[in-house]
């Protein structure tokens, strides 16, 4: 009994060293395609300026000026870090906290996350990404054991249209050729993406001062862990802007899915910092 109790306690020291050491298969890959991604785009060149928001809507007109965006650099890709998120799953599913770091680049829509969590103690990691076209959500337990790993068509489209939710946020994303703009009236504007052959689009919701306040769709589905998903209603909220160099910038996001029984806030992140590439390369 005591060789058993030996050999357990032993196992279970090993598994405990494992668990901490820094080294992950998923962080490693994230940071490789990030890497790659970050070498192989073009820089932008020039600033923004009155003639390119010409031609879109009002209200976004008015947040490019509310913002702070006319006369400085346009940006190639973006980094947002959260921190402490509450995250679910799902209807009637635990919450965790979870830190979750995520690029978008604007050459092409691409977009990938990197997730990093635990679960009753043992570490839990993501890997949510858009890169030629395809999505893909992944999440790794135990650092070696992949719980899930969803593609396909519905993950393509639900990650194109997570892409269009943020091209405000990376404004020069809303400026390129794969966006389109239409005008609704002074505190809402339509926009559609198309990339690869598919299509999404929704609507952006704006206040009178021009910060942009939400974004709803139709184009998305909850997709659970088990690959079965549903139409849902579909937003993504920010609020609290804050000026940093010149640049006001939502330090809240939040994702919503709006089934018919209520709503279910399940992604809610505080403090966000959002980089643009020019900034980071000043550091």
């Amino acid at each position: 009994m005591l060789v058993i109790i030996g050999v357990l306690l032993g196992i279970m020291g090993i598994v405990a060293v494992f668990f901490n050491i820094p080294y992950s298969k998923t962080r490693a890959e994230f940071a490789e395609i990030t890497g790659s991604l970050s070498i192989r785009m073009p820089d932008e060149s020039g600033v923004f300026t009155e003639e390119d928001i010409a031609d879109l809507p009002l209200p976004v007109r008015r947040y490019f000026r509310y913002c702070g965006y006319i006369g400085t650099p346009k940006m190639s890709s973006m980094k947002a870090i959260y921190r402490d998120v509450d995250f679910l799953f799902g209807k009637e599913k635990p919450a965790i906290k979870i830190d979750y770091t995520q690029y978008n680049f604007v050459n092409e829509p691409i977009r990938i996350a990197y997730i990093d969590s635990s679960m009753y103690g043992i570490p839990f990691e993501g890997l949510d990404s858009y890169i030629a076209g395809h999505g893909s959500m992944k999440g790794v337990l135990a650092k070696l054991f992949t719980l899930f790993n969803q593609t396909g068509e519905t993950m393509d489209k639900a990650s194109l249209v997570t892409y269009l939710s943020e091209c405000l946020i990376i404004p020069n994303a809303a400026l390129q050729d794969y966006v389109i703009w239409e005008e609704i009236d002074d505190l809402h504007a339509k926009a559609t993406i198309s990339h690869y052959g598919i299509t999404a689009s929704g609507v952006f919701t704006f206040n009178e001062n021009g910060e942009m306040l939400s974004f709803a769709t139709d184009d998305r589905e909850a997709t659970a862990i088990d690959g079965t998903s549903e139409k849902v209603r579909w937003s993504a909220v920010c609020s609290e802007y804050v000026e940093t160099n010149g640049i006001r910038k939502p330090t809240v996001l939040k994702a919503i899915w709006h089934y018919d029984d209520g709503d279910l806030v399940y992604f809610d992140g505080k403090d966000v910092i959002i980089e643009f590439d020019y900034e980071r390369n000043s550091l």
